[in-house]
């Protein structure tokens, strides 16, 4: 159900989508053909600073994005729209439950005005994402590659829980043995991965810190 989406989630995994990948991502072309992201010889050396400083990066981005909502959205106007979406799609699955035609019928007359109602939130959340993303994908291939290695630290099991290629977190037994790849330890840790991972774990502490929050209550 579209009020229950964290649209930071959804811009962090489109951000690490973009960055991730042997090839460099669908940017390439900003990356100067570095792939992974990271560098060979990176400015902040050492597991330790470099994971405070990827971490910090995350935090600092996430307020950037937070700002940026709470100057475009209404967040009162949004909130209303989403405890009004809520109840009703509460109210229309108790019924189907209850296998009461009547009330379904009666709840289903508002549809396209809960469908309209829903748009509207989407498109509110969505103007936030339209203004950060190229700042941010310019930080990331401008900044972060000049800072940071292509790992950061190893992980105890393998990260990669999308089958195939697609969404690698970690590195594999075979990137390791292609010696063109900057993988030289299983499981390590990719630059972006963790970038993406501290991100996510602090989005949350930081909505509710800017109330920029999704929940309801």
């Amino acid at each position: 159900m579209i009020e229950s989406l964290d649209y930071n989630s959804i811009l962090l995994f489109l951000d690490s989508f973009f960055l991730q990948g042997d090839n460099g991502g669908i940017f390439e072309f900003l990356g100067q053909n570095r792939g992974t992201l990271g560098s060979d010889n990176p400015i902040v050396k050492g597991v330790i600073p470099t994971l405070f400083g990827v971490t910090g990066f995350g935090i600092l981005l996430n307020f950037f994005n937070s700002t940026v909502r709470k100057k475009l959205v209404d967040q009162t106007k949004l909130k209303r729209i989403m405890t009004e979406t809520k109840a009703w799609q509460k109210e229309r699955m108790a019924a189907m439950r209850a296998k009461d035609q009547a009330k379904i019928a009666q709840l289903s007359k508002k549809s396209s005005y809960m469908n309209k109602m829903s748009m509207e939130m989407m498109q509110m959340n969505m103007k936030p994402m339209m203004i950060t993303f190229v700042p941010l994908i310019l930080i990331f291939y401008l900044v972060l590659p000049q800072l940071f290695s292509h790992t950061v630290a190893l992980s105890p099991i393998p990260l990669n829980i999308f089958p195939g290629d697609f969404f690698h977190l970690t590195c594999t037994a075979q990137q390791v043995s292609d010696s063109a790849n900057v993988c030289t330890q299983e499981n390590a840790l990719y630059l972006w991965a963790w970038y993406f991972l501290s991100s996510i774990s602090f989005s949350g502490i930081i909505m509710k810190v800017t109330k920029t929050s999704m929940g309801l209550s």
